[in-house]
């Protein structure tokens, strides 16, 4: 698979506890990713973070957890991102969505422009 060299980076915050249709909605966005052949998503577990409510969530030493951020990150084709997140729209009741044009300078084995 190959990405433009010119991109978008699909951003999306939500609580580990959010979930859909039973199972954490983090891994059901991963996996209609997946399904989707988008170029790869990467998920990343916040250690410390507040949203809209100012609720502060925090991994403590005697808790593993308290409904801690994640955050996925896909890059791709402005096309394909923007087909994902009217896809994924059903799935969202919550959270915060972001986009950023990016440069790829590289993927996977391929070469850089140059």
């Amino acid at each position: 698979m190959k990405i433009p060299h010119e991109a978008l980076l699909l951003r999306i915050f939500v609580g580990e506890n959010d979930r859909v249709d039973g199972r954490p909605l983090y891994e059901a966005i991963v996996l209609e990713a997946r399904r989707r052949h988008l170029a790869g998503a990467t998920v990343l577990r916040g250690p410390m973070g507040f949203g809209r409510s100012s609720r502060l969530h925090t991994a403590k030493i005697l808790r593993l957890s308290e409904d801690l951020p994640m955050v996925i990150e896909i890059v791709d084709a402005e096309e394909r991102i923007r087909a994902f997140l009217a896809a994924i729209e059903p799935m969202m009741t919550g959270g915060l969505v972001t986009l950023e044009r990016v440069e790829v300078v590289r993927y996977g084995g391929d070469e850089p422009d140059g």
